[in-house]
């Protein structure tokens, strides 16, 4: 009997060992299941180029590279990366960064050896996003788990929980009975007609700073005005991912020490409700920036508690912001309570009749208003050109004309009137055909956020006119600066280099267009796939891409899809025209939609 429970003892530490081991295998499984593949490593996960060139054939990845089999997801606590606005780097790299210039809220790209490299998942118990335009008012918890700004701005209508969905009443900090409300005092206090901000079509792009959840941008598209919905990544974070998701154009973005990328007269109307930014600082270098971007005549709604000066600190606000601004030769259109508009001069007469040595400076004439990648503000200020001064304003057709009508900037290209007729035929005539490829996977409320990659002129977007989407234009940074037509044109846009993440949340786009995106990459030398794992951020699930471009492209697309989880709708042969390549091909994709086994569980 000894023995035997001698025996017995002997087994049952292995015995136990071995359930152990596989009990924490299974554990070990499941959340490897649950998580993906390592998504806070570095490195391991960087995809490799195939070949010397990306679109040679399968003989070219040999010895060189390999394509992968899949690509990794990421660990679920990274379903809001955006990769070059990302503290987290910010706070390993241990960057030197001037906090007081906001500098830790501009653009820090990873090194391609720091690259995640893998799918973005989507939050637990993610869903296809309200539809506009009722999305404007309210958008699934779910897919953006922040409600601290419910309660943080509780007192001020930005937003309120209720149930599965969060709802916009209209609300912001300055105006608590609605922005529909406060549009129209505006109005009403430029006694512009019937109290509508456009001012029959002559007012149609506004750059709103320190948006919040873009509320007074949203209810501007009633009166046919875009805005360029612009916050930083700061203390009130996704307030920019709430704008998206609510179909409302927005971009991330500081006024800090870097310009903001989009050219010189951009924007006839520019809007600061407590935006909490310090005008003065630096000689007035962040009023100077937008005087950069606003047009002759353009406008500046200020409201503010400086701007009815109650205590003494708001009193020396007030004083040093109106001399500062009297100096720059803008004039008070309006004052009423806590609002302020100022107007900026037609002319640079102003500007000329000032007394030598008055600060701020007029720019240098070398200077390059409309150069804005990388490039840091100035100081002075940016003086009209010959042909602005004689037209006395920029010359622009009141809105929807000015969408269809030649601009005067197409000169600076050595662009013709035909030219540019030309291209917005051609591209009504490509946009057609990709809706008729598309067919009947979309309807009429299927697409509201778009992107196009490389947008020239923006006849991509022009061609969307009637259908009730918009389209942020996106213009590369070291080809010609064709952003300023675009705004000429009243559209949004802005510049950007695709070696690089674009600063936007992940799942915030329906639709990409990419017009020789790729080739350009190809000549640039930089990854492709990364470009592909970042435009599967960018998309929401079951969104689509629209890749025109030559042959080897859309072949080495292709390889890539069942790994992204995209799938092929639609190929075909680009449509003859002078405007392209003979050989170039159409490639229509749908992102699926794929949840993590932690989505899934959410779910039930």
């Amino acid at each position: 009997m000894m023995r035997g429970r001698s025996h017995g003892n002997q087994k049952n530490p292995l015995v136990i060992a071995v359930v152990v081991l596989v009990i924490f295998c299974g554990f070990l499984y499941i959340y490897s299941r649950k998580d993906g593949s390592s998504a806070l490593a570095y490195g391991t996960n960087s995809l490799k180029k195939i070949g010397s060139s990306y679109w040679g054939g399968d003989e070219d990845a040999g010895e060189a590279g390999v394509v992968l089999k899949s690509i990794p997801v990421c660990d679920g606590r990274l379903s809001e990366l955006i990769p070059c606005l990302d503290r987290n780097l910010i706070y390993q790299t241990r960057l030197k960064l001037d906090l007081a210039l906001m500098e830790h809220y501009e653009r820090h790209c990873p090194v391609p050896e720091r690259r995640y490299n893998c799918l973005i998942p989507p939050p637990p118990g993610y869903k296809i996003p309200v539809r506009w335009p009722k999305s404007r008012d309210e958008v699934w918890k779910a897919n953006i788990p922040h409600t601290h700004l419910a309660t943080e701005k509780s007192d001020q209508n930005w937003m309120v929980v209720k149930g599965e969905k969060i709802a916009f009443p209209g609300g912001g900090t300055h105006f608590h009975y609605g922005a529909d409300k406060y549009i129209a005092l505006i109005a009403n206090m430029l006694k512009f007609p019937k109290n509508k901000l456009n001012n029959e079509g002559r007012i149609r792009t506004v750059l709103d700073v320190g948006c919040g959840v873009a509320s007074f941008g949203g209810y501007l598209l009633s009166s046919d005005i875009i805005a360029m919905s612009l916050a930083p990544n700061d203390v009130h974070q996704n307030q920019i991912q709430f704008a998206l998701e609510r179909g409302i154009p927005a971009y991330l973005g500081v006024l800090g020490t870097k310009r903001l990328p989009y050219p010189s007269r951009s924007f006839e109307f520019a809007h600061c409700s407590r935006c909490r930014i310090d005008w003065l600082q630096r000689d007035g270098i962040l009023l100077l920036e937008l005087d950069r971007l606003l047009r002759p005549g353009g406008y500046f709604a200020y409201s503010s508690p400086e701007a009815y000066a109650q205590d003494e600190e708001d009193l020396r606000i007030w004083g040093e912001m109106s001399a500062l601004v009297e100096r720059m030769c803008w004039k008070i259109a309006a004052k009423m309570n806590q609002t302020v508009i100022w107007v900026k001069p037609l002319t640079n007469d102003c500007y000329l009749g000032r007394k030598s040595g008055t600060h701020p400076p007029l720019c240098r004439s070398d200077d390059d208003p409309d150069a804005v990648w990388d490039v840091h503000m100035k100081a002075c200020i940016t003086p009209y050109s010959d042909q602005i001064q004689r037209a006395r304003g920029s010359g622009l057709a009141p809105w929807p004309a000015r969408l269809t009508t030649p601009t005067p900037r197409l000169a600076d290209f050595g662009y013709s009137d035909e030219t540019f007729e030309k291209d917005t035929e051609v591209w009504q005539q490509r946009v057609e055909n990709y809706w008729n490829l598309l067919g009947s996977k979309i309807k009429s409320d299927t697409l509201r956020n778009l992107m196009d990659m490389k947008a020239n002129m923006g006849s991509f977007a022009a061609a969307l006119k009637n259908k009730d989407v918009w389209v942020m234009n996106v213009v590369p940074e070291d080809g010609p600066n064709t952003l300023k037509i675009v705004y000429d044109r009243g559209l949004i846009g802005t510049v950007h280099n695709w070696c690089e993440a674009f600063s936007t949340y992940p799942r915030t786009y329906d639709l990409l267009h990419a017009w020789t995106v790729f080739s350009d990459i190809e000549r640039k030398g930089c990854s492709a796939e990364d470009l592909l794992i970042e435009m599967d951020r960018i998309l929401r699930p079951k969104g689509f891409i629209i890749v025109r471009d030559k042959p080897s492209v859309v072949e080495f697309i292709k390889k890539y899809l069942q790994m992204l989880h995209w799938e092929t709708l639609a190929t075909a042969d680009a449509d003859q025209d002078s405007e392209q390549e003979e050989d170039d091909r159409v490639l229509i994709i749908q992102k699926k939609i794929w949840l993590t086994s932690e989505s899934l569980t959410a779910l039930e």
